[in-house]
């Protein structure tokens, strides 16, 4: 990009549409060529030409928008003038609440310096590797592809998604943070990384499948069968899912329907059923699948690992959000199931299944509780640099007070989000499971509440704009679609609240009075 000065007087000699050049934040560009393909015709620039734009630009354009034809257009800077700089792969931002505390200066008992590094090169990777992609992506539906899994596989993007534990040993981590030194924080950064594209489709077609599938794989597979699975899944080079989920049977666990019986010859299950709602079917290689293998109920459940074999369909579902997530129907039509692929004991697949939640609940919690802060980072800059009736929307009493809610909403989750984190830091898997399934509940209602707040007030401060799937409120509006996502599954809001409190009467003391 060229650095070449030029004075305003300078400028306003090209004004022609034979000769165009506007001025944004500094920045001198010639738009004479570019006039004829801009999407919002080329009346409306030539209107701008010899003129500073810069007001005019982001009342229509977004930063990325900037971001995607500087390199092109860039002819030069304004003599005098505070040239803004581009935002760099990995950086922070610094909008008021757009950040966790300890990122914006907020002394913190949960970080040190490793989660900095960790961030910052964990981010820049995404700013880098999807980010510039990732509406085109979410708005055409794509999956993500096998190539870019074996890239993202291969860069540890899955491997520090994960709890902590001896699968990092294989793996350089991000901001080359020691496998000894990562915990549950660096991989709650990973997640929020993840979720803060501003694309949920995407996002959870980036591995979400795999993030509550393969912890089945380290904790209750036999040896040979870890061995197989792990390190594929991880390296990208296999995909993999969880399917709980029937069209009968979604947060009522114990009422699924798909079966699973021995064959004559002992050697293999036989499984029949369907599971729906099951994020990254459309494309993954295994399936970790709850069956019955006894009586109905909870304890005639088990959980297999299928492989994508003769006599699996997969058929995708059209949801509110992307494609892009590959969101499947899966029918399951005499499909044989070596008995080796038993994931724990047989008929006890329910407490596997238990023990799995605490850690996918807590992931949703995080993901949710980042695509909060995202709108609450969109709503402040709209606010700042929207007019109406001749003054910034910020000046309006109606809307501070909007953004108010949300900040104070996404900060109060988010405190207790940390709090939960470090218990899983300090408690060794005994105590987790025996102290944190309620907390963790509650947090996962309170967090999807706040995005329920956030993104009702997010719409009022975009306005139509939030209804519109392109342009400034792009953001907010696939995220109004998405927010019932959370919501539901993992276990409907209602359910979380009855456990939440189902767990606290258990230690309610028995002599407590008024």
């Amino acid at each position: 990009m060229s650095e070449t000065q030029y004075t305003l007087e300078e400028v306003k000699k090209h004004n022609t549409p034979a000769d165009c050049w506007i001025v944004v934040d500094g920045r001198v560009l010639d738009v004479t060529k570019f006039a004829r393909m801009h999407p919002g015709g080329q009346l409306i620039l030539q209107e701008m030409g010899g003129k500073d734009a810069s007001e005019e630009f982001w009342t229509y354009h977004r930063m990325e928008i900037l971001q995607k034809y500087v390199p092109r257009l860039q002819i030069g800077v304004l003599k005098g003038a505070s040239v803004i700089p581009l935002p760099q792969p990995g950086q922070l931002s610094q909008v008021p609440y757009s950040e966790l505390p300890v990122d914006l200066g907020f002394h913190s008992p949960y970080f040190n310096e490793s989660h900095a590094r960790f961030r910052k090169a964990f981010r820049a990777f995404l700013d880098t590797e999807i980010a510039p992609h990732a509406a085109a992506w979410e708005d055409a539906g794509k999956e993500p592809s096998a190539e870019l899994f074996k890239k993202l596989g291969q860069a540890s993007f899955f491997a520090c998604r994960m709890a902590p534990g001896p699968h990092l040993k294989h793996f350089k981590l991000f901001g080359d943070v020691k496998p000894e030194e990562f915990d549950y924080f660096h991989e709650l950064i990973a997640h929020e990384e993840v979720f803060r594209l501003g694309c949920p489709g995407l996002s959870d077609g980036l591995g979400s499948g795999l993030m509550i599938a393969v912890p089945t794989i380290v904790n209750f597979a036999k040896p040979a069968l870890r061995e197989k699975v792990l390190m594929p899944c991880l390296l990208g080079e296999k995909r993999i899912c969880l399917a709980i989920t029937e069209p009968v049977a979604g947060s009522d666990v114990a009422g699924i329907r798909t079966t699973a019986r021995k064959s004559e010859c002992g050697k293999f299950y036989i499984v029949n059923g369907t599971k729906k709602w099951i994020t990254n079917a459309t494309f993954c290689d295994f399936f970790v699948t709850a069956v019955v293998t006894g009586n109905k109920g909870i304890g005639g459940m088990s959980l297999l690992l299928i492989e994508k074999s003769e006599g699996l369909k997969i058929e995708p579902i059209k949801t509110s959000y992307s494609p892009a997530a590959g969101t499947g129907y899966l029918v399951f039509e005499n499909v044989k199931v070596p008995v080796e692929n038993l994931l724990g004991e047989e008929n006890k697949g329910f407490r596997c299944i238990m023990q799995n939640f605490n850690h996918e609940r807590w992931i949703i919690a995080v993901a949710t509780n980042r695509q909060s802060r995202v709108l609450l980072e969109e709503s402040f800059k709209w606010a700042n640099q929207r007019k109406v009736f001749g003054r910034p929307l910020i000046d309006q009493p109606v809307i501070r007070n909007k953004l108010a809610r949300m900040t104070a909403a996404v900060e109060s989750s988010n405190a207790w989000l940390e709090l939960i984190t470090h218990q899983l830091c300090v408690m060794d898997f005994a105590e987790q499971q025996a102290k944190l399934a309620g907390p963790i509940a509650l947090l996962k209602f309170n967090v999807t509440r706040t995005m329920h707040i956030v993104v009702d007030e997010a719409n009022q401060i975009f306005g139509g704009r939030a209804i519109s799937r392109l342009g400034m409120g792009q953001v907010v509006e696939r995220m109004s679609r998405a927010q019932k996502f959370a919501a539901i599954y993992g276990g409907s809001e209602e359910i979380m609240a009855d456990l939440g409190i189902k767990q606290a009467i258990k230690s309610f003391p028995a002599h407590s009075r008024l």
